[in-house]
């Protein structure tokens, strides 16, 4: 019999009732070597989880199955965004049922004063409606405390059960239906807060229209989904309306406000071939636009990804935490035990007095408000940093980035505009300007580099056409060498045409005399003898000054230029942006070298660039960041953070940024932790109840949550991250 073939794939489900890294447990246990099941990943601020599985062996029914064995509910993920909808049917269906505990114990209060029967100090009028208070939290928590039972697993469902249990035991009604009703409470109020931070990264899923205004080629419109939209086609975007795709215009004129990818509200105009984005919204006029990317591949849609992505990587504070739960919960339950056990058979005391104060400890040792208070913190950063055009890859480098000593930062695009203009070109050997440009253009015309674009569009600019090339090679930091019409080129700076042995006298004296504070320059030289030399000219960005005066002022102790450019135009370009260290004429491996020496001295150190040549540098360093209005793709791709503008001003709103986020970690850590020892302490001494306990862990787990959410308020527009401090 033939075998079927093996073909992984992937399936992403949201789970209903997943507020918890205790649910991330019991559901690894669950797939725990179930067969055909290759991978697991969890996103506890998404409610989400991908499976990975091998489609010969199970299917997605099946997963969903086994999901379903562990008392929760999962629904295959739309393709677009995260619709909520499951996650908030099990809120509501929560809701309903604490408010009928709620009135049920209310109900049992009410009716203390029907005489006593059997119920020790309880009346069986109360003690009934006691009963339906518990019994409608069990509802909810019996079959989460069954499964971790089943697994010899003692979660915060077991403890609740196990303490309700107990305190009925000792006939203590009120308290066993306080309990249950007030952990119901801290139950929604926790899934409540999470789905604020959730439906706060939805914010940034529903910026896209659904729909998008398809134009034919008669002229009639038709309004299609945006997946459905190829690319090439044109569509008509309205005053008022979103641009569905990313594209360029075609036919009108109009602004744009972009603060949905970039953070800045400011308009940008826009007229035929300018550049549009999905999500920003069309201020002025009607447009027609043709569609550049498929809607799966738009700057909006990366940034999703790349967020979510970001949600999934634990950050230091995280990985911490969680080992730490590792041995705290069990260290609780073994000091539960022994509260129990040992003072009345060590000191004779009431067996049934101990048991109460030992289930009080179980209950305040619930380690969820401990656990839950950093990724919300985390994810409310990085949201927050994406609203406002900062894309950040991880918790992790949320984080370190508050640390950093020393930010290193390139300087064409980065510290200048990046958008230098030839501004002389000065033939050689008899060659023409005409026939100096058609070279120069030919050989240029396949490379993404700032000096390449520039001479491209000097001779577009000059009514040159550029002849084909062929056999086109980069060499990174130095130059380019192509053929043109069946004749090799090389055009580069005054190292490469040196170690080409193109640099005669009279190149060497023109490539000399020009290469002061003012020029680039690069020369172009065929095989037989150098043709000319072209000056380039860039200014640094208006907030350079103000950005590297903002990070000395956040203290960070090293601020250093590193560029490819020659000594005389490095040097002025750090004068007028107020850099103390520079380092010229560095090719890639000479960027990774300086950061290696700075990391070798203790230094963290933070790479800013948007060039291909960066790309090693950012990767070197302890965090890269990108240009990203103006960054290629090789340097966002490596970066950990992109700047989906090009203002420098963010660099100092990030670090400041990073610092509110460690410190609103340290403030929840340590509220839990202090909250928790208080009430222990409470709690072995007779001075803390049952209900008390309960009610303290949900403050304690709403105080810490909202405390988190406080950092999506961060850089609001009244404060914004050009003028905001560390």
């Amino acid at each position: 019999m033939k075998q079927a073939q093996s073909e992984s794939q992937t399936i992403d489900l949201l789970v209903a009732g997943l507020d918890c890294p205790d649910e991330i447990k019991e559901l690894t246990r669950a797939f725990k070597g179930k067969t055909g099941i290759l991978n697991l990943s969890f996103n506890l601020m998404r409610g989400a989880m991908t499976v990975s599985f091998d489609s010969s062996i199970t299917d997605s029914e099946h997963i969903i199955s086994i999901v379903q064995t562990t008392g929760m509910e999962a629904t295959p993920a739309s393709d677009r965004g995260t619709p909520l909808n499951n996650q908030d049917g099990g809120e509501r269906k929560a809701f309903k049922l604490t408010i009928v505990a709620g009135i049920a114990t209310a109900v049992g209060l009410a009716l203390t004063w029907v005489p006593a029967t059997a119920f020790h100090h309880t009346t069986w009028p109360s003690a009934i409606a006691y009963s339906g208070a518990i019994s409608v939290a069990w509802w909810l928590i019996a079959p989460k405390a069954w499964t971790a039972a089943r697994h010899m697993r003692l979660d915060m469902n077991v403890l609740m059960t196990i303490a309700v249990a107990g305190a009925i035991g000792l006939g203590e009604w009120f308290e066993g239906a306080t309990v249950a009703f007030l952990f119901m409470l801290s139950n929604w109020l926790e899934s409540w807060s999470v789905g604020r931070a959730r439906r706060a990264i939805q914010s940034l899923m529903e910026l896209s229209p659904l729909t998008a205004r398809l134009q034919h080629a008669d002229g009639t419109e038709t309004d299609i989904d945006t997946d459905a939209v190829e690319v090439g086609s044109r569509v008509v975007v309205k005053p008022g309306e979103k641009f569905p795709l990313d594209g360029h215009v075609v036919e009108g004129s109009t602004s744009a406000n972009q603060a949905p990818i970039t953070g800045e509200s400011v308009p940008v105009s826009k007229a035929i071939g300018d550049e549009v984005f999905a999500g920003t919204i069309n201020q002025k006029g009607a447009v027609v636009v043709e569609v550049s990317k498929p809607a799966s591949d738009t700057v909006l849609a990366g940034v999703i990804r790349l967020v979510e992505q970001a949600q999934g990587r634990s950050s230091p504070s995280e990985r911490f935490i969680d080992r730490f739960a590792l041995y705290y919960t069990p260290a609780v339950i073994v000091g539960a035990i022994l509260v129990c056990v040992l003072p009345p058979l060590v000191l004779g005391g009431d067996w049934g007095t101990w048991l109460y104060r030992s289930l009080v400890l179980l209950v305040i040792a619930c380690p969820c408000a401990l656990v839950i208070s950093t990724p919300v913190t985390i994810v409310s950063g990085l949201t927050s940093a994406a609203r406002r055009g900062v894309l950040i890859k991880g918790g992790e480098y949320l984080e370190t980035i508050g640390k950093a000593d020393v930010v290193a930062l390139d300087k064409t695009g980065t510290l200048t505009r990046g958008h230098p203009i030839v501004e002389k070109v000065i033939p050689i050997n008899s060659t023409s300007v005409s026939r100096l440009l058609e070279l120069a253009s030919a050989v240029e015309q396949r490379s993404e580099h700032w000096i390449a674009q520039a001479i491209v569009a000097y001779a577009q600019d000059q009514g040159v056409t550029p002849p084909p090339c062929d056999n086109y090679t980069a060499i990174s930091g130095k130059g380019a060498k192509a053929q043109v019409e069946g004749k090799t080129y090389l055009i580069g700076n005054h190292r490469f045409l040196e170690e080409e042995k193109k640099c005669t006298d009279e190149v060497h004296q023109a490539m000399l005399e020009h290469e002061d504070c003012h020029h680039t320059v690069v020369a172009l030289s065929s095989d037989d003898q150098p043709l000319g030399v072209f000056l380039l000219a860039d200014s640094p960005r208006e907030e350079a000054r103000e950005s590297v005066e903002a990070l000395q002022a956040c203290g960070v102790s090293t601020i250093v230029m590193l560029t490819g450019d020659n000594e005389g135009t490095a040097k002025a370009v750090a004068q007028a942006c107020g850099v103390t260290e520079y380092q010229a004429e560095l090719l890639p491996a000479d960027k990774v070298q300086a950061i290696e020496d700075y990391k070798a001295r203790g230094k963290r150190v933070v790479m800013v660039g948007d060039g291909i040549n960066d790309a090693p540098a950012l990767a070197a360093a302890h965090i890269g960041i990108a240009m990203g209005g103006g960054g290629t793709d090789a340097s966002l791709e490596t970066a950990d953070i992109g700047l989906m503008t090009d203002d420098l001003r963010k660099l100092p709103w990030l670090i400041g940024h990073s610092r509110r986020t460690r410190g609103i970690i340290t403030q929840n850590i340590t509220l839990s932790l202090a909250v928790k020892a208080l009430f222990a302490a409470l709690a072995v001494v007779g001075l803390a109840n049952l209900w008390m306990a309960i009610a303290a862990d949900t403050g304690a787990s709403l105080v810490v949550t909202f405390n988190g959410l406080r950092l999506l308020r961060s850089g609001d527009k009244n404060n914004s991250p050009g003028h905001q401090s560390c």
